[in-house]
């Protein structure tokens, strides 16, 4: 009988590792740098030998149609009738906005982003419409039989389409319809939980948190007045009555929400969230041959890596030529991803390319600094890699990601609406030269990698989950299924009022009926 128990053990083994082996899973990306999130995802996928569909607009910019790791079905997207031009407009609108005084600042800036959304969720209610009313198109997806949906609902389409087609659904997610998911997904109590766009911590005086309120009240009209109508009519077309975008997403199984409470401020969370952040991060591969040479001729000083993303192609020129000329000052080398013209200040020690290995570079021994926007990717990859940051946020979440790592003594910010030479090679030098910044971020790093399973095991543990058993609704809370004024318990509330003024009423008639008795004896005495 002992015999037998290895191998009983050894078929249960096989038995839990292929019961979701070969699933099918459709797959609804965002484009830029949110796809390298995803792609990071269906690789791990599909070398455990799952088959994966991904829906996405033949005009991608970086998700490409032919690929080894999954097949491709093309729909019209949000790509299709956008730009990345318009970043480069929205980042001058934005330094605009900047010169505003602070409090005003943020209001600005997420007005802008307001604009964006109005413009950005009438064309994805556009494109689901036009899958929704494509019978042929809907009939294939019905047809793939697929286990399980996986999109990131920064954009919608996967959500309605997960919805629509009653698949078990997973959420790859940091930001949702007009804000981070946590306010989507979890209670957020204004009074210590910073809003989105604010750039505020979670150690707020009363005027922080009075901007902190009116930046939440501002979610809320955006919310319910801006998004929420762009997809009436098509719930109310496909979609059982009463259903608005919102109860769509919290119908979502999991939520593996990209951030780590190393970076995050503490806050409450929900049982059926997974937080997955820097899963993307990855022990640093060899440098090509000549850039390994370049990191090795600088000697003891190092080198300083700077990239500002996937989305903005060009800083205005004043702002590359001051950036350039602090560059050349410096004893470090610098390895600097730039798109678009040299700057004629550029010093000798400085390497322009025009893409770059980041998370090898940030990894790299000679490494002493970044410079970034701001970008979720970049910031984890500085904290998994010990690596101080100079931040220089240019749009979106950029100003509050960074404002975690300053708050954290782990980065300085300076503002490109108005950055010197001066400015920027005092910032610079103060990260390399003042050892806190490096202890603090590589204790991060530290209490970052402090974790009993991998960010990507866990992300993967808790798909394969979902499609094990066909779902995680006893992970999802009946709060969002409450009527508002019960979710309050605003009924409640209004029985215990009526209650006590019943009390108080009955104790006045009490005491009135009292008093009368008494003066009535006493004149009858008289």
């Amino acid at each position: 009988m002992s015999s037998m128990i290895p191998v009983f053990l050894t078929g249960l083994c096989f038995l839990l590792l292929t019961c979701c082996s070969g699933s099918r899973i459709l797959v609804v990306p965002v484009d830029g740098s949110h796809w390298i999130n995803m792609e990071v995802i269906l690789k791990e996928l599909h070398s455990r030998g799952h088959n994966i569909t991904v829906l996405h607009s033949s005009k991608s910019w970086y998700i490409p149609s032919n690929s080894s790791i999954y097949t491709s079905i093309n729909v019209h997207m949000l790509e299709d009738e956008s730009d990345k031009s318009y970043y480069n407009k929205m980042l001058l609108d934005v330094m605009e906005c900047r010169r505003l005084p602070t409090f005003i600042s943020t209001f600005c800036h997420q007005h802008l982003i307001t604009s964006m959304l109005a413009k950005g969720h009438e064309i994805l209610a556009r494109a689901a419409a036009a899958m929704l009313d494509d019978p042929v198109f809907m009939k294939k997806l019905q047809d793939g039989k697929f286990d399980l949906m996986l999109t990131d609902p920064a954009l919608t389409i996967g959500i309605l389409l997960g919805s629509y087609l009653k698949l078990p659904m997973v959420f790859n997610v940091r930001w949702i319809n007009n804000g981070e998911v946590h306010f989507t997904i979890a209670p957020s109590p204004a009074s210590y939980v910073p809003v989105s766009g604010s750039e505020l911590n979670d150690q707020m005086d009363f005027l922080e948190r009075t901007k902190n309120m009116l930046h939440y009240l501002y979610s809320i009209v955006e919310q319910h007045f801006i998004i929420n109508p762009a997809y009436s009519d098509l719930l109310q077309r496909h979609f059982p009555p009463g259903t608005d975008l919102l109860s769509l997403e919290h119908e979502a199984d999991i939520w593996l929400v990209r951030t780590d409470f190393v970076f995050e401020f503490p806050r409450p969370t929900m049982p059926n969230v997974v937080y997955i952040g820097g899963f993307q991060c990855k022990k640093a591969r060899p440098l090509p041959v000549e850039l390994e040479a370049f990191m090795q001729t600088s000697g003891e000083h190092g080198v300083v890596v700077m990239s500002l993303g996937t989305l903005v192609s060009a800083l205005p020129r004043e702002v590359t030529e001051a950036i350039a000329a602090a560059f050349a000052q410096l004893p470090q080398k610098v390895v600097w991803r730039l798109v678009g013209e040299k700057p004629s200040s550029l010093g000798n020690n400085t390497l322009l390319v025009d893409w770059l290995p980041q998370n090898d570079l940030l990894g790299h021994p000679k490494t002493r600094a970044f410079v970034a926007h701001g970008g979720t990717n970049g910031m984890y990859e500085a904290i998994y890699h010990g690596v101080p940051v100079l931040g220089l946020p240019l749009l979106f979440d950029q100003f509050d990601n960074l404002q975690r790592l300053k708050v954290r003594r782990a980065a300085r910010v300076v503002e490109a609406k108005s950055l010197t030479k001066e400015d920027f090679l005092e910032a610079l030098k103060d990260i390399l030269e003042t050892p806190s910044y490096r202890n603090n971020i590589q204790r991060l790093s530290q209490l970052h990698h402090d974790q009993p399973m991998s960010p990507m095991d866990t992300a993967i543990f808790w798909i394969e989950y979902v499609i094990r058993n066909k779902g995680a609704a006893h992970l999802q809370s009946t709060g969002f299924s409450l009527p508002w004024y019960s979710y309050f318990c605003l009924d409640v509330a209004v029985l215990i009022m009526a209650l006590i003024a019943g009390f108080v009423w009955a104790s006045v008639i009490v005491c009135r009926f009292l008093c009368c008795r008494r003066s009535r004896r006493k004149m009858k005495a008289e």
